[in-house]
């Protein structure tokens, strides 16, 4: 209730000044005792052999290097995903970067990966005091050349490996040019064989095994999303998550800043990632979970990515436009008829 207040105000500056205005207001309500504080819990469900509190997670994106990953998991995620972090720093693509389009309900956005690098998100996680479940997701540094686009994704994971719950491969972001060329069943045979093997490595190192996942993206066609589901399962890789933004404008054509260059996330993708969702289920056909993400702007859409065949669901541009309400009403959608609660001592009824 108190962001619908706000929303205009921080819709009144610039999104990226809207954003660092935003995270100060949440360290705040944490350090005030304002904010959950904890996962809300309903029956926890184990996915990649981890066990989650509840299913719906932070995407990627919002918290790049995990300067707030206290702040954000007091709104009360079943998990937290930080990142995209690449082996060295980089600035991302020049400003303005970032648009919005309220009357869609979207964003559009051509951050680029812009990050401090792996070794300061190390040490960020280092310093946290959050013991719930951490994704961590990688890339490229934008100057890598595609074909070595794997020394970089090898670089972070043996950085991140012992800190991560999961890690995730970002082969997907329309923002850094030619990554999307990942996703060509060549390119990606090699890179998941690569990242299994040293994968095994870290393991027998660190005594633990952090599952992988890749993210996809939404403009795959049907044997497409075919091929990539051929690929996991032939890797055995641990999950997949679908989708990043989408490089479509269908249905927001009209509207200012649609021509903007980037990714568009938000209420136009809803659908189509569903769809994208339902058809890699089909193709998986169980053999590896499914974390939905795209265009989460309800809890409806929440639980229509569940029964769509995702196993969790992760949320960005709703959290933008709904403020952290969407958190429990969508952990209230997907739990049902499950009695929601927060992790507390006393498991307190909501």
């Amino acid at each position: 209730m108190l962001y619908s207040l706000f929303r205009p105000l921080l819709f009144g500056l610039n999104p990226e000044t809207a954003h660092c205005v935003t995270f100060n207001a949440i360290e705040k309500a944490h350090r005030l005792g304002l904010l959950p504080g904890h996962p809300f819990v309903c029956k926890p469900r184990n996915v990649m052999g981890l066990d989650f509190p509840n299913p719906v997670g932070l995407a990627a994106g919002l918290d790049k290097d995990g300067d707030h990953i206290d702040a954000l998991a007091a709104l009360g995620f079943g998990f937290i995903e930080i990142g995209t972090v690449t082996p060295l720093p980089q600035p991302g693509n020049p400003q303005p970067r970032l648009f919005r389009l309220p009357q869609a309900s979207a964003i559009i956005n051509r951050l680029g990966f812009n990050n401090h690098g792996v070794d300061k998100l190390v040490a960020n996680v280092k310093c946290s005091d959050y013991r719930g479940i951490l994704g961590i997701n990688i890339g490229k540094n934008f100057d890598t050349p595609v074909a070595r686009a794997v020394n970089d994704y090898l670089i972070c994971l043996r950085e991140v490996y012992a800190y991560a719950s999961y890690v995730v491969i970002n082969i997907s972001s329309p923002n850094t040019f030619n990554l999307r060329q990942l996703q060509n069943a060549a390119e990606l045979d090699h890179l998941l064989g690569m990242l299994r093997t040293e994968q095994k490595k870290l393991a027998d190192k660190h005594g633990k095994y952090t599952p992988l996942a890749v993210k996809i993206a939404p403009d795959l066609e049907l044997l497409q999303i075919e091929a990539i589901a051929a690929l996991l399962m032939k890797h055995q890789i641990d999950a997949v998550i679908a989708t990043n933004t989408t490089l479509s404008r269908v249905g927001v054509e009209a509207l200012p800043h649609a021509r903007e260059v980037g990714g568009l996330s938000g209420a136009p993708l809803t659908q189509r990632a569903t769809v994208v969702i339902r058809q890699l289920h089909a193709a998986l056909q169980g053999a590896l979970p499914i974390i939905g993400v795209g265009g989460i702007m309800c809890a409806a859409d929440a639980k229509e990515k569940m029964d769509a065949g995702a196993s969790l669901v992760q949320i960005y541009t709703g959290l933008i436009y709904r403020g952290p309400d969407l958190v429990r009403e969508a952990v209230q959608a997907v739990c049902a008829p499950e009695k929601l609660r927060v992790q507390a001592g006393d498991k307190t009824p909501l």
